[in-house]
């Protein structure tokens, strides 16, 4: 059963399209990626899913709420992690959650968040003080105040390290593994292998292709694609997790 629908949905920024009218569901429970190069409009179509712009035309519902109508309703099942996050410097990262769940008018237990996301002994520190990917984290934290359906991760894992990498990936399929439905942008490609059951490829403002990614690999390889790159076991990144260890170093 999809949660998200999109139909023919288009955004111009004068005479710029950035969104052609794609289209395309999300099932409830998946993990959904929207993969493409940068100013493909993958960046676009999840601000307006989010309801931080309105499209040009067309539509777009989740959990059968209009985001352009029903913004506010939408923005009440929904959390949104974003690549770039700055918090108020003076306040503990206990304060944040407390005073992001007053916000929502939610009641939620900040040190049950904070240790959900692996944070529980920077209860106390301020956000300046935080690594960049406790900063990732801590973002997470934030986009669960309001118990969501839905979570949008926007280029999760940049310029993170291998351990805080991966720590990431375990944690959004753990957030799966409790029903909730993830869409995701990303330029890794081992990344949405990893975790996507979907991906949907744009580029220049249209949909190119959705399939899950095993699905897209086999297609490619029956057209009798050979790479040029010897496929090995492992990556360089699973020795150096193997050598350095897979848990954070944090203090």
């Amino acid at each position: 059963m999809s949660i998200i629908q999109v139909k023919n949905l288009k955004k111009k920024y004068d005479k710029f399209e950035a969104v052609r009218g794609i289209d395309f569901e999300v099932n409830e429970g998946e993990v959904f990626g929207l993969l493409g190069p940068n100013g493909a409009g993958k960046t676009t179509t999840v601000e307006i899913l989010e309801g931080l712009i309105k499209s040009t035309s067309g539509e777009a519902f989740i959990n059968n709420l209009d985001v352009r109508k029903d913004s506010k309703l939408v923005k009440k099942i929904i959390g949104v992690q974003l690549q770039s996050v700055n918090f108020f410097e003076k306040l503990s990262l206990f304060e944040i959650i407390e005073l992001f769940a007053t916000l929502y008018s939610s009641s939620v237990d900040a040190n049950k968040i904070l240790e959900r996301v692996g944070l529980s002994k920077k209860r106390d520190s301020y956000f300046k003080t935080l690594s960049g990917g406790q900063k990732q984290r801590l973002s997470i934290a934030v986009a669960l105040v309001n118990n969501p359906k839905v979570l949008f991760f926007d280029e999760p894992t940049t310029g993170l390290d291998p351990q805080a990498r991966r720590n990431l990936w375990d944690l959004i399929k753990s957030f799966q593994n409790e029903g909730k439905t993830i869409v995701l942008t990303t330029h890794y490609m081992e990344e949405a292998e990893e975790l996507c059951d979907r991906v949907a490829i744009i580029d220049e403002g249209k949909i190119i292709k959705i399939n899950s990614p095993s699905n897209l690999i086999d297609e490619l390889t029956k057209s009798g694609f050979k790479s040029s790159k010897k496929i090995r076991e492992a990556t360089l990144e699973d020795v150096f997790i193997d050598l350095t260890g897979k848990s954070l170093r944090e203090d």
